[in-house]
């Protein structure tokens, strides 16, 4: 397990802050995730405003009766995920800070010694991150055999990584990854596209000058 106390490569990313410790746990499919989901991303839209051009329900809690670990993951997508300062102070106002930063995404969750019911992606309009994770989703939920194999490799290795999380997803990824490229075939076959919980989708604005600055 990766532990830091300020700032540390990790993987082509940087980790921040403090390891949380909080045990690998799955537990039975939960039906108020989606109600809990719902007042976070109303809170989140409140304080993003047009910064957030969409706020959506992913990763195992957003498929119905699907055992999970009990953290909802939402995501977030902005304009321009390297923009920090247009989103990072309004998530962290809701009581998130930011713990790992990689090129087009950023991962945020609350401090150690805070309940860790909701955990953050934020990623670029229109990205890879953005599609593969509503993709994946939206597979599992129209594949109840997908969902009940990632559910039973989720259980074991839960039971393998109990303290590990960084070794509990490491352990998820062959199956994500092969599981994906048959996302990938069935979206080419029925003509699959991003599906959002919100039908306004907001143009996203251009890169404030500043950023622009620094890309140059």
């Amino acid at each position: 397990m990766v532990e830091v106390d300020d700032e540390v490569e990790f993987r082509g990313g940087v980790l921040l802050g403090r390891v949380r410790g909080d045990p690998v746990e799955v537990v039975d499919y939960d039906a108020r995730w989606p109600a809990k989901f719902k007042r976070m991303r109303t809170k989140l839209a409140q304080v993003l405003g047009s910064e957030a051009v969409h706020i959506e329900h992913v990763g195992s809690t957003a498929v119905p009766g699907l055992a999970a670990k009990p953290i909802i993951d939402i995501q977030v997508s902005v304009p321009d995920v390297e923009d920090e300062e247009a989103y990072r102070p309004a998530i962290e106002s809701c009581g998130f800070e930011l713990r790992y930063r990689e090129a087009g995404h950023r991962y945020f969750r609350p401090p150690p010694g805070k309940p860790r019911e909701f955990q953050i992606h934020v990623c670029t309009i229109g990205s890879k991150w953005e599609r593969d994770h509503l993709l994946f989703r939206d597979f599992l939920r129209g594949h109840a055999e997908e969902a009940t194999r990632y559910e039973a490799i989720k259980t074991d290795v839960a039971g393998h990584y109990r303290d590990d999380r960084i070794g509990y997803m490491d352990a998820k990824q062959p199956y994500i990854a092969a599981a994906l490229g048959r996302a990938e075939d069935w979206a080419a076959s029925t003509g699959w596209s991003r599906s959002f919980s919100s039908s306004r989708v907001r143009q996203p604005r251009r890169p404030s000058p500043r950023v622009q600055r620094a890309r140059a």
